[in-house]
């Protein structure tokens, strides 16, 4: 993780947040006053964004004290303690809604990832996210996407070449579009390309490419494809992947399944921050 960037993202979620100050616990509590805490898990999760939610209450004031009782990737059952916290209670207080949202939202993306790597074990497909991000968070969500077992694929434009049905349209075929990225850069880059019906398999293996995206077939067109591709390549599935019939496209024999669905509509995991006097550790 880009540690200058993610203090960048924080910097700016902080200021939208508390503005030009908590003015409920700034009239409540003086600067001296400490107060001790825990965050609790109030669903069973994989953790995600402990070292997020720690540097949020680092730039706020280095005194608070953040004590993880597990490590991100770790399976936390539901009312187990995950922190222990311990700081002046204005920057806990000013800090809790941004460190939780993004925890919480990290946390989500990490448990709905190990569903999917969990309902695929038996095979040796491999689960992966995609650019269907939040804007400003991709960083983030892509770190959570690793941490519950899945794989990155192209952080963005820049990391490889994928060319898709508009670049084809665009360029007048799957051969041309091919060509042209050949010799604009180096011939040993990879290529990737996005195919919908069992000639573009063909026109694909023709162009020789590296990756061959069946974009949203049926189950029946996939099988086939594979079949035609017969390891001359490696095949991605994506386009309407979901919990329910993602170990159906596992067993067509394809080696990775991208989903837009781990990352731009996973529910947040439930935790809170509860200060308490007498708290005992984790």
């Amino acid at each position: 993780m880009n540690k200058l960037a993610l203090d960048d993202l924080l910097r700016m979620a902080l200021t939208e947040d508390i503005g030009f100050g908590d003015i409920t616990s700034e009239s409540i509590f003086t600067e001296e006053h400490i107060s001790q805490g825990y965050l609790i898990g109030k669903e069973s999760l994989v953790l995600a964004g402990m070292e997020v939610f720690s540097r949020v209450f680092a730039l706020l004031d280095d005194s608070v004290k953040i004590k993880p009782c597990y490590t991100d990737g770790t399976f936390i059952r539901e009312k187990e303690r995950i922190a222990i916290v311990e700081g002046p209670t204005r920057a806990l207080l000013a800090g809790e809604r941004v460190g939780l949202n993004l925890l919480q939202h990290m946390s989500g993306i990490a448990t709905h990832t190990r569903r999917y790597v969990d309902a695929v074990k038996e095979f040796s497909t491999v689960i992966v996210d995609t650019r269907k991000t939040t804007p400003g968070l991709r960083m983030l969500e892509k770190y959570a996407v690793a941490v519950g077992g899945g794989q990155n694929h192209r952080y963005g434009l820049d990391s490889m070449v994928l060319i898709k049905d508009n670049h084809i349209q665009a360029a007048g075929g799957i051969l041309p579009a091919v060509q042209r990225v050949r010799n604009h850069g180096s011939y040993y880059r990879k290529i990737e390309v996005e195919v919908e019906d069992l000639q573009q398999v063909e026109e694909a293996l023709a162009a020789d490419v590296d990756i061959i995206m069946l974009d949203n077939m049926r189950l029946p067109m996939i099988e086939q494809a594979v079949k035609v591709i017969n390891g001359k390549t490696l095949v991605e599935v994506s386009g309407n992947v979901n919990l329910d019939r993602v170990a159906d496209l596992a067993a067509t024999g394809v080696d990775i399944i991208s989903s837009g669905e781990l990352t731009h509509s996973v529910k947040a995991a439930d935790i809170s921050m509860k200060l308490e006097s007498n708290e005992k550790g984790c």
